[in-house]
């Protein structure tokens, strides 16, 4: 199934802004509230279920002398609600 972006926004930050970001993304999910992502007039609305998938990537990108190093944090759910559970009926 193709992906659809909802939402993306890549710009240079430092490492406090970054750490605020995440501890505003950190609070929502903890109490329960959906997350809205702004960036000009661009806006996407989530509201994320009490179980999700969270997944933690680092990467390298390039020559292994040089290139690029990333860290990647994704939270993934079904649109449905459902979590994919093994169900008998």
């Amino acid at each position: 199934m193709p992906e659809k972006v909802l939402f993306k926004s890549e710009q240079v930050a430092s490492r406090g802004d970054v750490a605020a970001y995440l501890r505003t993304v950190a609070d929502k999910l903890d109490a329960g509230d959906a997350l809205t992502l702004e960036s000009g007039s661009e806006s996407v609305s989530l509201d994320p279920p009490q179980s999700v998938e969270f997944e933690v990537k680092a990467e390298h990108e390039g020559p292994a002398e040089a290139g690029e190093l990333s860290v990647e944090f994704e939270i993934e759910w079904d649109v449905d609600g459902s979590d994919g559970s093994l169900e008998i009926k």
